[in-house]
């Protein structure tokens, strides 16, 4: 197969389609859309650790392995007869024109704010099977995520606090119960007041366009750096954590806050 003169996508569509021919690749051969759902869900995380790295190869490599699923994705449907990489394209195509009047019509928009707005509303008409404004909401994204983007949808319809401080009261009053739950060593109970907690907060920094899924990351990782630090340092006196007091790990913790 001479593949070196044709653009590159559509190179990239006939190696995918070799890859799931008879002759092909043993393990792409036997991939359906559901086997292939761990795998996309790994490479966008991938692809969002690239994004954080700053790194234009790692990022171009990412986007690569990602327009890989695309791609798989689309062979397999071919071979069903469903539809092809080129009915994707142009569905995408006709969505995002349509969404954009500001730019491909003759609408304006000011602000990103009212183009959310207008996204909404031809979504509605584009759907209008859909009785709620909630459904279209994936529920495999992350809790923290789903629960910005629920909070955020249902804010554009005027359900929402009118000020931040109030917000900021409903997140007191959600600790205060939590800390009575703990209190009850009722779990069931714990666990209930412990997700209004987090709801709350992800309430709370909604109203100053914090995303919480980004905000937590970034703890993590800082995290996971001071520890590394720790144990790296306790190495070098020869020590192992587990023999070490917390009072000597909370020293080298403090040494790392410094470090970063």
């Amino acid at each position: 197969m001479d593949t070196k003169e044709k653009p590159p996508l559509y190179r990239f569509e006939e190696i995918i389609a070799a890859l799931r021919a008879e002759n092909g690749c043993p393990w792409d051969r036997k991939q359906t859309h559901r086997s292939l759902r761990p795998h996309l869900i790994e490479e966008a995380y991938e692809l969002l650790d690239a994004i954080e790295s700053g790194d234009p190869e790692s990022l171009k490599e990412e986007l690569g392995d990602l327009l890989l699923q695309v791609y798989l994705h689309a062979q397999i449907a071919r071979e069903e007869g469903r539809f092809s990489m080129d009915d994707v394209a142009e569905t995408i195509i006709g969505k995002i024109i349509h969404r954009h009047p500001h730019v491909f019509g003759d609408e304006r928009a000011e602000n990103a704010g009212e183009v959310l707005e207008r996204w909404e509303e031809l979504k509605k008409k584009e759907k209008p099977h859909r009785v709620s404004i909630l459904e279209g909401l994936p529920a495999g994204l992350p809790a923290l995520l789903r629960a910005y983007r629920m909070q955020q949808r249902v804010s554009r319809v005027g359900f929402d606090w009118e000020r931040i401080d109030d917000a900021a009261a409903k997140l007191d009053e959600e600790v205060a119960e939590f800390k009575e739950a703990l209190a009850s060593s009722d779990r069931g109970r714990i666990e209930e007041e412990a997700g209004d907690v987090l709801f709350s907060i992800v309430n709370l920094l909604r109203f100053i366009e914090v995303n919480p899924e980004e905000a937590l990351r970034g703890t993590v990782e800082k995290f996971g750096k001071r520890f590394m630090h720790v144990e790296r340092r306790a190495r070098e006196q020869g020590r192992s954590l587990r023999e070490m007091t917390i009072d000597e790990m909370e020293r080298l913790w403090q040494e790392a806050k410094g470090d970063a």
